[in-house]
């Protein structure tokens, strides 16, 4: 696209200079031409050269890297590329959004730590039920998905019903999406086994039933927490995600390589004894071959990411 550009300018300018024109004429026109490049270039550096900055601050802040999980204003999921220009995230619905770079450092940029974050759910509750029940089964159905410090808050006192918040702390933040949905499915099970009715303040049936009746359905065994997780679709909605993160991971260590060997070196000018000499030696040469091996493994996944 560049080239065309250049090549569409040089033909504009070729086009004025063999017009059959007078000479003065044709300076105007070079004159016009000239102040509307120039206008061009002024309006469109301001943009590029404002995201050109704001990645370059990006990467110094390093606020958040590959595979990081981050929300900005509408926008929320996995970074699966990170440019000059401009930031790459991958939604979950596994489609690629491209944010300005500009627009992240103007907007605030909210990112899951690595090391865990908060999973929750919330359920409207009747006054007739006692709150120290309803607490019970919602840590039960919290801890029935190994989240870790669960706790149950009173959001709201509302006209019909109480707003009930039940949350804890996930550590493998990479099953974020499928702990949220698995939460409100076991608070569903936890209340429904307790005999605890789900219904809308408004809920009217013109059906004339017993009074002891409950309006719970029925439900098969309930499956474990190890066949819930080992059906996470995360692996298929952050798949560039993942990969992205994997090639960034590599390349650190790539550097991290090159550190130990010019280390290794160092030393081996100042070893003196010869077996220490040897072993410094093969040191060496094993980490120029795992420094190889990466090379190539990161060189691949990069093509990947690129296909």
């Amino acid at each position: 696209q560049i080239l065309m550009l250049v090549l569409s300018l040089l033909g504009l300018l070729a086009v004025i200079l063999t017009l059959p024109v007078s000479d003065a004429f044709r300076g105007q026109l070079l004159g016009l031409a000239g102040i509307l490049l120039s206008a061009m270039l002024a309006l469109s550096s301001t943009t590029l050269l404002g995201n050109a900055m704001a990645g370059v601050m990006l990467r110094a802040v390093r606020s958040f890297r590959s595979g990081d999980f981050v929300r900005v204003g509408d926008h929320y999921g996995r970074v699966s590329e990170r440019g000059l220009f401009h930031t790459e995230i991958q939604t979950e619905d596994r489609d690629l959004t491209t944010l300005p770079n500009l627009y992240l450092v103007t907007h605030p940029v909210t990112v899951t730590r690595s090391t865990g974050t908060i999973v929750s759910a919330t359920v409207s509750l009747g006054y007739d039920v006692p709150r120290d029940r309803v607490h019970d089964l919602l840590l039960q159905a919290a801890g029935e998905i190994r989240l870790k410090d669960p706790f149950v808050q009173v959001l709201e006192l509302g006209d019909f019903s109480v707003t009930y918040r039940v949350a804890g702390l996930l550590s493998e933040v990479k099953q974020v999406i499928s702990m949220r949905s698995a939460l409100r499915c076991k608070v569903m099970d936890a209340l429904h086994d307790g005999g605890v009715e789900i219904v809308s303040p408004n809920f009217m049936n013109q059906r004339i039933l017993d009074e002891s009746q409950k309006f719970v359905p029925r439900r098969p065994q309930a499956a474990s927490p190890e066949a819930l997780q080992g059906s996470t679709p995360e692996a298929l909605l952050f798949d560039k995600a993942e990969q992205a993160e994997s090639v960034e991971k590599m390349q650190e260590r790539y550097r991290q390589l090159g550190k130990d060997i010019e280390a290794g070196k160092e030393l081996l000018k100042t070893a003196e004894e010869p077996d220490e000499k040897q072993e410094l030696e093969h040191r060496i040469e094993l980490l120029k071959r795992r420094r190889q091996a990466l090379a190539e493994m990161a060189k691949a996944k990069e093509a990947e990411l690129e296909d």
